[in-house]
């Protein structure tokens, strides 16, 4: 999961109360234990727990082993927000140092130059646009059908 710097806010003001990076995502990952799944459609994510709900952007990522990923992130010499989805960690931090503690495998790797913002994970990477209340039919779902979880071992 990335955000946008709108969702970024949301997430502070609903969720999180802190502006650190570390603070906000593992504000987002409890919030993902509790929430279920709504695919909108091929583009477009709702995940809600009944009061609020993500709206969320499916991105396209590459599929590429860890040495991959570490030949392609060696030569940023920037600062980016980085994400490592399967073992929950998130930091502003050079890319090349983050990428240094993850465990050998293949990942869904995305990367936004422009925005600073790189993922990795075992799953499809989501942007979040932002963090609303939960629409009557999003609520109806959440509680009639239970809660799936968003956890990255393996759920969804």
């Amino acid at each position: 999961m990335l955000l946008t710097r709108h969702a970024k806010e949301r997430l502070v003001k609903r969720l999180a109360k802190k502006r650190r990076l570390e603070r906000i995502y593992a504000e987002l990952w409890d919030f993902l234990d509790r929430s279920r799944k709504i695919d909108v459609n091929e583009k477009v994510v709702i995940l809600t727990d009944g009061k609020k709900s993500l709206v969320c952007a499916r991105l396209e990522c590459e599929m590429l082993s860890l040495e991959e990923i570490r030949r392609r992130v060696s030569e940023i010499s920037e600062a980016y927000d980085c994400v490592f989805f399967d073992g929950r960690t998130a930091r502003h931090t050079l890319p090349r140092k983050f990428v240094k503690g993850l465990p050998n495998g293949r990942y869904c790797f995305y990367i936004n130059r422009e925005k600073k913002s790189l993922y990795i994970g075992s799953e499809e990477p989501l942007l979040v646009i932002t963090i609303r209340p939960a629409k009557r039919e999003e609520r109806n779902q959440a509680s009639s059908t239970g809660t799936t979880s968003m956890s990255p071992k393996g759920s969804s």
